[in-house]
């Protein structure tokens, strides 16, 4: 040790302690508050959007076991009732009873028709095939898909 350097006497010097990580500061609190109301929010009406649509799911399904059961008979006739009693209990569901219920035969076609573009329009017969005796005059495959789609787009009206 030199008595001429003062520095030498002194010690090494401390580094001070790191910073954590934890706690955070109130800053990422409200952030992470934030996230999560936000995350909530979003879930609620993910589930929300999900339930309104049970009855899509199921009158797809529904539409399948007509398909695979008129596949099985080849009943035309019974196909076409089928599929029009469906899309009249979706349009019951997703409509005002008072506008769908009491509506059949051109009005019932124009209504379906209109949420579908002209390439997917239900086909003219098909709204009075259900009371003529089986004739061809009805695509059951155009119909399926027809009815498939309308049930994917229509827009349902909240009830009063």
């Amino acid at each position: 040790m030199n008595p001429q350097d003062p520095l030498a006497a002194l010690r090494p010097l401390r580094e001070p302690l790191q910073i954590g990580w934890w706690p955070p500061a109130p800053g990422w609190w409200l952030l992470l508050a934030a996230l999560l109301l936000l995350l909530g929010t979003g879930l609620y009406f993910m589930w929300r959007h999900y339930r309104r649509n049970a009855y899509r799911r199921q009158a797809l399904v529904q539409l399948k076991a007509i398909r695979a059961h008129y596949l099985q008979d080849r009943d035309e006739r019974a196909c076409i009732t089928a599929t029009n009693t469906l899309l009249k209990s979706v349009a019951i569901k997703a409509y005002p009873r008072r506008d769908v219920a009491a509506i059949n035969g051109e009005p019932w076609l124009e209504f379906l028709n209109a949420g579908l573009g002209s390439e997917h329009a239900f086909d003219a017969g098909f709204a009075l095939a259900a009371y003529r005796p089986a004739s061809g005059a009805v695509d059951v495959d155009a119909l399926h898909s027809s009815a498939a789609l309308w049930i994917q787009r229509h827009k349902a009206v909240p009830h009063a």
